[in-house]
């Protein structure tokens, strides 16, 4: 019998909880703000592999899991983890980030937060922050504290709820035969891959927006020259 568990290893936690594991793990990890750590997105993509006929081969006989079950239980653990998320910071949320001496709920992360979601959107914010780990996890009581209204907040977290957790179960479900052989080693990179994928838009807008801001200074010293020799000459 195992007695210990590595909660960071994607395919140990599947192999040691199931399918009703699987998507206790996935509310956890959105909704209670310590399941920060568990790795969401490999163990979604895992699952689907599992679900699928390679299950054997990376689980063992008999490890085969429900895939019609995860299609329907991941994400409605991921969109009801979220919005206990969101309603933790629209009660207690100004009192958690407010403590200077906080390791974990910092005050910069409201700040931040307050900016992705002034320039991207509540919408957009919401589901790209599906894909980003760690992330996905601190959002949903960030924009319970900003107060950002419980409807949109709901409507736009079972947007990003449903594309995130299925997109990763039928990435493993359909390619699990050719990820089997390979899912130890090249699992990591393909989720980081998926990430950075996910977050280009963002990743985009920043360096537009550090272009716009270098322009704007040099605009800015080039006024300050011209306006020096105009000054020196008179």
């Amino acid at each position: 019998m195992q007695l210990a568990v590595n909660l960071l290893d994607a395919k140990q936690l599947i192999s040691s909880v199931g399918a009703i594991g699987l998507i206790a793990i996935i509310f956890a990890e959105t909704g209670l703000l310590v399941g920060f750590f568990f790795p969401g997105d490999s163990l979604l993509i895992i699952g689907g592999v599992a679900a699928s006929d390679a299950a054997s081969s990376v689980l063992g006989d008999g490890a085969k899991l429900p895939i019609a079950a995860l299609l329907v239980g991941a994400p409605l653990a991921a969109i009801a983890g979220a919005q206990l998320g969101h309603l933790i910071g629209a009660k207690i949320g100004p009192r958690m980030f407010d403590k200077p001496d906080s390791k974990i709920f910092r005050r910069e992360y409201v700040v931040k937060a307050e900016e992705y979601f002034a320039k991207f959107g509540p919408g957009k914010a919401v589901v790209l922050a599906r894909f980003m780990p760690i992330i996905r996890t601190f959002l949903n009581p960030v924009a319970g504290t900003l107060e950002m209204p419980a409807r949109t907040f709901f409507l736009w977290n079972v947007v990003g709820g449903v594309l995130w957790t299925e997109s990763m179960l039928l990435i493993g479900y359909f390619f699990g035969d050719a990820l089997a052989p390979v899912i130890d080693k090249y699992l990591i990179p393909a989720v980081l891959l998926i990430v950075l994928l996910s977050i280009s838009p963002i990743l985009i807008e920043v360096v537009r927006e550090r272009k716009k801001k270098a322009g704007g200074d040099e605009a800015m010293g080039d006024a300050v020259q011209t306006g020096g020799g105009r000054h020196r000459r008179s």
